[in-house]
């Protein structure tokens, strides 16, 4: 009987019926899941488990190999229109069949958006689409503006996921119309096609995962994942010590060894496809000199703050690149570079006469952010800067009155595009905030840059845009932060380098538990 009980356990641990449940302990929860408005380094953590796009990527592999998803294959018809068959007997998490319906509804609420957050997050990287049309039941065509050289790319961004017209439409008000209202309580209510549903969620606090059993895709390999927040280092660490927690978030090079020198537990980590940066606002009165500006680059010492925060584990650019670009990366760009007698030389001959620059830091959204601010107000003071380090919880990116602060500049997806441009074009969200001012000389750059089909006329606009960051800047990426996950030994997971920031990616493959 022995034996037959041990068999029939490690056949059913095989095939992936038994229960198996992880418990994440995360830095922070989202206070809505909505793939369509987000696009916080906290909310990409939870979109890839439950939601799809049309295609999607081998996120096992930095450079783009394109898949089916809820789309089994796509052609383009003319240089302004690629069609899409669709896949059939696709099922939402609350049992409604995928329709091209559902799929036109869901790529326009973003082509055409009305809806606030999401005319954002359109314009900032969608502004080329025009809109999705149905053909028949199992075809649909998207149409642009311009050709697009970036095709696949766009098609599966996370805003572009799929999600049910019937089920959002009826969330509030008239079911025929999609309301704003029906947006914000679907943030609150999601439902997508992946390989979890999202069974429960407490915003800011805990996401709960559950295998959806009419996924159209290989099954998921865990029955549950609950996401609960712990927003202390020291806490989440505890959490896996004890066992609370099977895998911890935002895990600190210094804090490694505390993991790693627990046999029954271990860490992965990577240089994360982000830069933490300075932004510089270069309206403000005391910063209209570009020189200061210039000054404040320059007297930060990357490396210095990368041995000792990160333990040399970051990446340092000295452009504002990644290898994830794959042909645009562009490493032999001189952008950004310490030099302390320079800022000395710059400020002498800048206007800048000992006003304060104050420096605003979130308390604990970055790992080690706080202390990267602190080190930099000791920088700036050595070349003459009289800086002043501001925490707060407050997002002052849109004020006037800041002067310069912390932020991030992820890679939303794998291009220059998708990392500086979604921050930096003309009339994007920096320019539109007011802290960053472009002209007919930089639109024509970003044009050539952005719309050229030839891969070597974009790098040399792009080269083109890089020096005009370096003559005029606004911002200062400090590094590619090296961010670590702990967990249990039984735990095999890592974040693939094909994923934006963050993912946590539960699907078929991408985790799995050893026997206990």
């Amino acid at each position: 009987m022995k034996k037959f009980l041990l068999t029939t356990a490690a056949v059913l641990a095989a095939s992936g019926v038994y229960a198996q449940e992880i418990t994440v302990g995360a830095a922070n929860v989202s206070s809505y899941l909505d793939p369509g408005r987000d696009h916080s380094n906290v909310g990409s953590q939870f979109y890839y488990n439950a939601f799809d796009t049309l295609i999607e990527r081998d996120h096992s592999k930095l450079e783009p190999i394109w898949r089916p998803a809820l789309a089994t294959s796509w052609a383009l018809v003319d240089d302004l229109t690629m069609e899409f068959k669709l896949r059939e007997g696709v099922t939402f998490h609350n049992g409604e069949a995928m329709t091209a319906d559902d799929v036109v509804f869901s790529l326009n609420r973003m082509y055409q958006a009305t809806f606030a957050p999401y005319v954002v997050r359109s314009k900032d990287r969608l502004g080329n689409f025009a809109e999705a049309v149905k053909i028949d039941d199992h075809t649909v065509q998207i149409k642009v503006e311009r050709p697009e050289p970036l095709w696949e790319t766009l098609v599966s961004l996370q805003q572009v996921m799929i999600i049910p017209e019937d089920y959002t439409k009826a969330l509030s008000g008239d079911p025929d119309v999609a309301e704003d209202g029906d947006f914000e309580a679907f943030s609150l209510a999601p439902v997508g096609t992946g390989p979890y549903a999202i069974s429960e969620f407490v915003p800011g606090e805990k996401v709960e995962y559950t295998r959806f059993g009419g996924f159209w895709g290989d099954a998921a390999p865990l029955e549950k994942a609950t996401v609960i927040r712990i927003p202390e280092t020291a806490g989440r660490i505890t959490a896996l010590k004890t066992g609370e927690a099977d895998i911890v978030t935002n895990i600190a090079p210094d804090q490694l060894n505390l993991i790693n020198a627990d046999p029954n537990l271990k860490t992965e980590g990577s240089a994360t496809a982000l830069f933490h940066v300075m932004i510089m606002n270069v309206n403000h009165p005391n910063l209209t000199d570009p020189k200061i500006r210039q000054a404040m680059s320059m007297s930060i010492d990357r490396d210095l703050l990368n041995e000792a925060l990160w333990l040399g584990k970051a990446i340092v650019p000295s452009t504002h690149t990644m290898e994830e670009m794959g042909a645009l990366h562009q490493p032999d760009l001189t952008t950004f570079e310490y030099n302390p007698e320079m800022a000395r030389e710059l400020l002498a001959a800048s206007s800048y006469n000992g006003e304060e620059i104050v420096f605003d830091a979130f308390p604990v959204y970055y790992t080690n952010g706080v202390l990267a601010a602190q080190a930099i107000m000791e920088m700036w003071a050595e070349v003459g800067i009289n800086g002043k380090l501001n925490v707060t919880d407050k997002w002052t990116g849109n004020d006037p009155e800041m002067m310069s602060r912390s932020w991030s500049n992820p890679m939303y997806f794998a291009d220059p595009f998708g990392s500086f441009g979604v921050m930096w074009a003309p009339d994007g969200p920096s320019e539109g905030a007011g802290r960053f001012n472009t002209d007919a000389e930089y639109a024509e750059m970003w044009e050539r840059f952005r719309f050229s089909a030839d891969v070597d006329t974009r790098k040399a606009a792009y080269a083109q845009l890089m020096d005009r960051i370096k003559q005029d800047p606004p911002v200062l990426p400090l590094y590619r932060p090296f961010e670590s996950w702990g967990m249990q030994e039984s735990v095999n997971w890592a974040p693939l380098r094909g994923h934006i920031p963050y993912v946590l990616d539960f699907r078929a493959g991408s985790i799995s538990l050893a026997d206990s």
